[in-house]
């Protein structure tokens, strides 16, 4: 998992992966922490998708830019383009079967 500390750098490996999946958090959101541990666990089924990590808290303009209003959020993109988005509630069940089809494509 890259952590990202700014937008530029986040567009960077977009440019440069075929498959992204970003997770956002903020500081003092108990649940971001406590779901991250879980969807880096569901990750290693996909280690073609690269996971990258963005804290608002030190990224404030990843949140603006992507308009991400509530954390956690999830963010899968497939060649740069946003294929889904996962917010607030995030079932990993959910995300695994989201992620599956939307890899069907490439």
């Amino acid at each position: 998992m890259q952590h990202v500390t700014s937008y530029t750098e986040f567009s960077d490996i977009l440019l440069s992966s075929e498959a992204v999946l970003l997770y956002v958090s903020s500081p003092g959101c108990s649940v971001c922490h406590a779901l991250l541990p879980q969807v880096k666990a569901l990750m290693q089924e996909f280690p073609y998708v690269k996971m990258v990590y963005a804290n608002t808290g030190i990224a404030p303009d990843i949140a603006g830019q992507l308009t991400v209003f509530s954390v956690p959020a999830v963010l899968f993109f497939l060649k740069s383009r946003e294929r889904f988005r996962v917010v607030r509630f995030v079932p990993i069940g959910g995300l695994r079967e989201s992620i599956t089809n939307a890899l069907k494509i490439i």
